[in-house]
């Protein structure tokens, strides 16, 4: 097929521009800069240079594609308002599928995330739980959802919302500070660390993605895709900790000064922009379950998880010895 890919630059995009490559699609990204997307270009992805915001860029971008998938997004920055999060989070969506409708595209695979359920309380959650997100990226990512599917009922073109969980891999750096924190011997666990973690490996991420793109069944849906696997925290450092050959974190402290701390933080950063060196957010790692039940996944697309995590989390801490992240 002929397919876009929005994001290629981040990533989760890039991985699946390249996946879908491999599998013998033609395939096209939407880039700002093309210069900061050589590699693809290499690897033979067309480049059409773009910016979301911009109508006629996303026509050019869609015009002879028969699957786009919306992977780009603003995730979580210091000193950036509201209306820029749901501009790129939100109002693109509906930007893209009615682009897409109008240049005769058959479906939009859009990209959501397991946070639009919010503090999971009763594990594991699916599609159906309850939509409670805590924090702008997650307001936006399901503002995004409901917008791209009002517009996908008004154009009557294909539509699939797919919801990560905590997506991992060579070269990702959202993980970073917890696999290098725990292979320094430097990570401290806030709480009692049983809460569940549950990671996806961007190479099984991606397949999902082209199953949502591909299976005639899925137009119309929703679905979680998320790691074979699921841990609590404890587990988690545990596995990082055997894999990287260094004992594992025994120090765990109170959450509540952190989380104290955290709000004084953003509170006095935020009129100047800064990153706060503590927030909130990276508090609630420490508290908020996160497991999910791919069932719905496997029945339908057949999505199968392929990567255990051990290989997964010795993949991954190999790709950042390389890069001297650690």
């Amino acid at each position: 097929m002929k397919v876009l890919v929005t994001g290629a630059t981040g990533f989760t995009g890039g991985h699946l521009a390249r996946h879908l490559l491999a599998g013998g699609d033609r395939v096209r990204a939407l880039v700002r800069d093309p210069a900061a997307a050589r590699d693809l270009a290499d690897a033979g992805v067309e480049l059409v240079p773009g910016d979301l915001e911009r109508r006629e860029d996303l026509d050019a971008a869609v015009t002879g594609v028969e699957v786009v998938y919306h992977v780009a997004a603003l995730y979580r920055q210091a000193g950036l308002p509201e209306s820029t999060y749901r501009r790129v989070n939100a109002e693109s969506a509906g930007w893209i599928v009615r682009a897409a409708a109008a240049a005769g595209a058959r479906r939009v695979v859009h990209c959501s995330t397991v946070g639009v359920h919010g503090d999971i309380e009763r594990p594991p959650a699916s599609e159906s739980a309850p939509l409670r997100p805590g924090d702008v990226y997650q307001v936006t990512k399901l503002e995004g959802e409901r917008l791209a599917q009002a517009a996908a009922s008004e154009t009557e073109i294909e539509l699939t919302i797919v919801r990560p969980s905590g997506i991992y891999g060579p070269g990702d750096r959202r993980l970073l500070k917890l696999f290098r924190g725990v292979a320094r011997r430097r990570f401290v666990i806030l709480g009692d660390g049983e809460i569940f973690y549950h990671l996806t490996h961007v190479d099984d991420l991606v397949e999902g993605f082209r199953l949502a793109g591909s299976v005639p069944g899925a137009a119309g849906r929703v679905y979680i895709l998320a790691g074979g696997e699921v841990t609590t925290l404890n587990e988690l450092v545990q596995i990082i900790a055997e894999v990287a050959r260094v004992p594992p974190p025994r120090m765990h402290l109170p959450v509540w000064p952190f989380w104290t701390a955290g709000a004084i933080c953003e509170a006095l950063c935020a009129p100047f922009g800064l990153e706060p060196p503590i927030y909130r957010r990276r508090v609630d790692f420490f508290t908020k379950s996160r497991a999910f039940d791919i069932t719905r996944a496997r029945a339908e697309l057949g999505f199968a998880p392929r990567i255990d995590l051990r290989t997964g989390i010795a993949g991954t801490l190999d790709s950042y010895r390389r890069a001297g992240w650690l």
